[in-house]
């Protein structure tokens, strides 16, 4: 088996950043809209430090009368946090997006690796844990907002987003059996 060399690595890599900044100059026409912008900048906001997620569980688990279902949740979320923000992101140590002028709505700038999108990742951890009563595509629907809000506004690349949406669906997987 042929090991992928320097420059097969950074042929794929530009490829990537080719990628990434097509969806981005497509992605252009849905920036500086007041209602877009509010949705997707809200969102983004609402799910740091998945307090979005944390929130659900917490109103699932009144509803459905199980105070598992919140602290499933959260333990999931803490576990993929910890191991997204730590480990994997250190792997990668990606930079961020250029923000070429002011954002229209204040958000914090995160300091860790671009790569993946941790809000990405928890968005699909929740919608896979919190589709196991009920509302399976309002959760992913809320997913794929939160996912895309940080192509939105431009605090993650799209290949970011996708990966953080892989990884939030392998660990949704995991914890969805653990919290049977």
């Amino acid at each position: 088996m042929n090991e992928p060399t320097g420059e097969s690595m950074s042929e794929f890599s530009d490829a990537i950043d080719r990628i990434d900044e097509a969806v981005d100059q497509w992605w252009e026409q849905w920036r500086n809209r007041p209602l877009v912008d509010r949705i997707f900048y809200s969102a983004s906001e609402a799910a740091d430090f998945s307090l979005l997620w944390h929130a659900l569980g917490v109103a699932q688990a009144i509803i459905e009368d199980d105070p598992k279902i919140a602290i499933g949740l959260s333990a999931a979320l803490g576990v993929e946090s910890a191991l997204l923000n730590g480990p994997i992101k250190s792997i990668f140590g990606r930079g961020r997006p250029l923000q070429p002028q002011p954002r229209p709505l204040n958000l914090r700038q995160p300091i860790t690796s671009s790569f993946p999108s941790g809000h990405a990742s928890a968005a699909m951890l929740a919608a896979t844990v919190l589709s196991r009563r009920a509302g399976g595509p309002m959760w992913y629907t809320l997913g794929a907002v939160v996912a895309a809000s940080r192509l939105h506004v431009r605090i993650h690349h799209a290949s970011d987003v996708v990966g953080g949406l892989i990884i939030g669906a392998v660990f949704g997987k995991i914890a969805r059996r653990l919290l049977r």
